[in-house]
C-alpha cells in the first residue's frame, strides 16, 4: 500500500509516540501502530483529532514529500 499518511514522521518530529497517541484518543497501541505504518488509516474525523493534538494541519499528516 502506498503511504497515504506522514503520522509517524511527525510523530518523531515532535518526539512523541504512538502510545502517547493511543492514550490521547482513547484508542489501542495496536491501531496507532497500523496508522503510522500505513496498514490502515484514521478516518477523517480522527484525523481532524490527531492535528489538534499535534498542532498541526491535516495537510502536514498527509501531503507527499
Amino acid at each position: 500500500m502506498n503511504e497515504l499518511n506522514r503520522l509517524k514522521v511527525v510523530l518523531v518530529e515532535q518526539k512523541k509516540t504512538g502510545k502517547w497517541l493511543a492514550e490521547q484518543l482513547g484508542v489501542s497501541t495496536t491501531t496507532t501502530s497500523r496508522w503510522c505504518s500505513n496498514s490502515a488509516q484514521p478516518d477523517l474525523h480522527t484525523l481532524n483529532k490527531i492535528a489538534q493534538l499535534l498542532n498541526v494541519s491535516i495537510y502536514e499528516l498527509i501531503k507527499q514529500q
